[in-house]
């Protein structure tokens, strides 16, 4: 049996047996709080619970590295989403040490997209297309850095609203202990 077809049959028990109430809350973030983290997978829990927020609590967004690359691209978009519709007033990015965004190799990773079955004319039109893959798919050089320049990205923002606090954080993806890297009230 596929891992789809695993999903869908624990759903239909999860929804015939009204699982789903405990988890009923609004669209709108009881804490006002909007969360950029990692996808790295020890953090779907451990996040959480470590920052004690509980369903409905905060609006989370996660992409490799808790890492906004692009002022005007989909993650600053849901950033601004966040603030100007969802009622976030506060912005908080979480990076997690032993992050794979820290090792990402880009010559590696272009082998890997090779070896998967993209061909050599696919990359040669993006490289000719202005797309310098070995740019785009370039980590950070330890986590500090990397919530650190999220941070400011935020922060430097032309739609940022004014007064909105964007901190900064690491977890240990083992313990859950977090530590402050920019604190946004100063």
């Amino acid at each position: 049996m596929s891992h789809v077809s695993d999903i869908i049959n624990f759903n239909k028990s999860f929804v015939e047996n009204k699982e789903y109430e405990t988890y009923l809350t609004s669209r709108y973030p009881d804490k006002k709080m909007l969360i950029i983290t990692c996808m790295d997978t020890r953090l779907v829990e451990l996040l959480p619970k470590a920052m004690n927020f509980k369903n409905g609590d905060v609006k989370i967004i996660k992409n490799a590295g808790a890492v906004i690359s692009q002022p005007f691209g989909s993650v600053m978009r849901s950033v601004m989403v966040a603030l100007y519709e969802l009622d976030a007033e506060e912005v908080i990015v979480v990076g997690h040490y032993e992050c794979g965004m820290a090792s990402l190799n880009a010559e590696h990773m272009i082998n890997s997209i090779k070896e998967r079955g993209v061909s050599e004319e696919v990359l040669n039109t993006l490289e000719n297309s202005g797309i310098k893959l070995t740019k785009w798919l370039r980590g950070f050089d330890n986590i500090q850095e990397g919530v650190s320049q999220t941070v400011n990205l935020i922060n430097k923002h032309p739609l940022l609203p004014p007064n909105v606090p964007v901190h900064g954080m690491i977890i240990d993806p083992a313990t859950g202990a977090l530590e402050l890297v920019v604190d946004g009230y100063k």
